[in-house]
């Protein structure tokens, strides 16, 4: 018998996905590859390392002026990064 509910392809990805736990980590991932689109190319000459815990992204930045800026700019930068991903992966960001 033919099924009659069709469902798109992204749809059926997003439920597999879910069900084994890999949503979040995939979502992680993406938005760890766009801090560097986002943050700007002068800002990503200066970054050493980024890992996200607890939905707080931390970014070890190696200049302290660009530090200091991208303290100024944190909540705009979460905006930004949630966008490029497309879901709320991260609630704030912390710079060291």
């Amino acid at each position: 018998m033919f099924r009659r509910k069709p469902q798109e392809v992204e749809d059926l990805v997003r439920q597999i996905l879910r069900a084994n736990g890999l949503e979040t980590p995939l979502l992680q991932r993406r938005l760890l590859q766009a801090w560097d689109d986002v943050a700007g190319p002068a800002v990503a000459q200066y970054t050493e390392e980024k890992h996200i815990k607890n939905q707080t992204l931390w970014v070890k930045i190696l200049s302290p002026a660009v530090r200091a800026d991208l303290q100024m700019r944190r909540t705009t930068l979460v905006a930004q990064l949630n966008n490029a991903v497309g879901a709320q992966v991260i609630a704030d960001i912390r710079i060291y």
